[in-house]
Protein backbone atom coordinates (compact mmCIF):
# COMPACT_ATOMS: atom_id res chain seq x y z
CA UNK A 1 0.00 0.00 0.00
CA UNK A 2 1.30 3.43 -0.52
CA UNK A 3 1.80 6.25 1.91
CA UNK A 4 -1.40 8.02 2.19
CA UNK A 5 -3.32 4.79 2.80
CA UNK A 6 -0.94 3.84 5.39
CA UNK A 7 -1.54 7.14 7.30
CA UNK A 8 -4.88 6.99 6.63
CA UNK A 9 -5.16 3.10 7.58
CA UNK A 10 -2.89 3.67 10.71
CA UNK A 11 -4.21 7.43 11.78
CA UNK A 12 -0.50 8.24 11.76
CA UNK A 13 0.31 11.16 9.69
CA UNK A 14 2.03 10.85 6.85
CA UNK A 15 5.22 12.92 8.26
CA UNK A 16 5.39 10.87 10.86
CA UNK A 17 5.49 7.76 8.24
CA UNK A 18 8.46 9.63 6.86
CA UNK A 19 10.34 10.48 10.24
CA UNK A 20 10.10 6.47 10.82
CA UNK A 21 11.30 5.47 7.38
CA UNK A 22 14.08 7.73 8.05
CA UNK A 23 14.73 6.72 11.68
CA UNK A 24 15.08 3.38 9.93
CA UNK A 25 12.22 2.10 12.09
CA UNK A 26 10.09 1.47 9.13
CA UNK A 27 11.64 0.01 5.60
CA UNK A 28 8.82 0.74 2.91
CA UNK A 29 10.03 -1.21 -0.45
CA UNK A 30 10.75 1.48 -2.99
CA UNK A 31 8.93 1.16 -6.62
CA UNK A 32 10.96 1.92 -9.64
CA UNK A 33 9.58 4.92 -9.93
CA UNK A 34 10.58 6.09 -6.25
CA UNK A 35 7.15 5.75 -4.26
CA UNK A 36 6.80 3.86 -1.19
CA UNK A 37 5.19 0.47 -0.71
CA UNK A 38 4.50 -0.96 2.83
CA UNK A 39 3.60 -4.32 3.34
CA UNK A 40 0.21 -4.95 5.25
CA UNK A 41 2.79 -5.83 8.40
CA UNK A 42 3.46 -2.58 8.61
CA UNK A 43 0.75 -1.46 10.36
CA UNK A 44 1.21 -4.17 13.15
CA UNK A 45 4.37 -2.49 13.16
CA UNK A 46 2.88 1.11 13.67
CA UNK A 47 0.84 -0.41 16.34
CA UNK A 48 4.03 -1.62 18.27
CA UNK A 49 5.91 1.50 17.60
CA UNK A 50 2.90 3.36 19.53
CA UNK A 51 2.55 0.57 21.91
CA UNK A 52 6.28 0.71 23.19
CA UNK A 53 6.34 4.66 22.72
CA UNK A 54 3.54 4.97 25.25
CA UNK A 55 5.80 2.81 27.33
CA UNK A 56 7.79 5.81 27.52
CA UNK A 57 10.51 4.39 25.49
CA UNK A 58 12.75 6.45 22.60
CA UNK A 59 12.38 6.23 19.03
CA UNK A 60 16.29 4.70 19.28
CA UNK A 61 15.25 1.66 22.12
CA UNK A 62 11.93 1.11 19.95
CA UNK A 63 14.03 0.36 17.13
CA UNK A 64 16.09 -1.82 18.82
CA UNK A 65 12.70 -3.47 20.21
CA UNK A 66 10.80 -3.88 17.30
CA UNK A 67 12.26 -6.82 15.81
CA UNK A 68 11.31 -8.67 19.05
CA UNK A 69 7.71 -7.40 19.10
CA UNK A 70 5.75 -10.12 17.00
CA UNK A 71 2.68 -9.01 19.10
CA UNK A 72 1.37 -7.65 21.78
CA UNK A 73 1.51 -11.02 23.66
CA UNK A 74 4.96 -12.65 22.33
CA UNK A 75 8.25 -10.54 23.18
CA UNK A 76 11.45 -12.22 23.09
CA UNK A 77 14.27 -10.12 23.48
CA UNK A 78 18.05 -10.74 23.33
CA UNK A 79 20.05 -10.39 26.76
CA UNK A 80 21.54 -6.93 24.93
CA UNK A 81 17.66 -5.80 24.77
CA UNK A 82 16.88 -7.17 28.57
CA UNK A 83 19.35 -5.18 29.37
CA UNK A 84 18.37 -1.91 28.01
CA UNK A 85 14.88 -2.64 29.15
CA UNK A 86 15.90 -3.30 32.73
CA UNK A 87 17.70 0.18 32.13
CA UNK A 88 15.05 1.72 30.89
CA UNK A 89 12.63 1.08 33.67
CA UNK A 90 15.10 1.79 36.19
CA UNK A 91 15.22 5.49 34.90
CA UNK A 92 11.01 5.75 35.05
CA UNK A 93 11.05 4.54 38.96
CA UNK A 94 13.94 7.58 39.39
CA UNK A 95 11.58 9.80 37.56
CA UNK A 96 8.41 8.59 39.20
CA UNK A 97 10.63 9.20 42.57
CA UNK A 98 11.09 12.80 41.58
CA UNK A 99 7.80 13.65 40.53
CA UNK A 100 6.86 12.14 44.22
CA UNK A 101 9.13 14.58 46.07
CA UNK A 102 7.85 17.28 43.77
CA UNK A 103 4.43 16.87 44.25
CA UNK A 104 4.98 16.47 48.32
CA UNK A 105 6.71 19.63 47.96
CA UNK A 106 4.24 21.48 46.58
CA UNK A 107 1.85 19.87 48.87
CA UNK A 108 3.44 21.04 52.11
CA UNK A 109 4.10 24.81 50.26
CA UNK A 110 -0.01 25.00 49.43
CA UNK A 111 -0.84 23.66 53.11
CA UNK A 112 1.18 26.55 54.57
CA UNK A 113 -0.60 28.68 52.91
CA UNK A 114 -3.59 30.27 54.31
CA UNK A 115 -7.63 29.31 52.22
CA UNK A 116 -8.12 31.15 49.05
CA UNK A 117 -11.13 33.32 49.55
CA UNK A 118 -14.13 32.72 47.58
CA UNK A 119 -14.46 34.63 44.23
Amino acid sequence: MRIGELSRRSGVSVRMLRYYEEQGVLQPYRTASGYREYSLEAEDALRGIALLRAAGLTLDVVRQLLPCLQSRSHFTPCDKLRLVLVEELAALDARIAALSESRLLLAGFLAGLPAAAAI
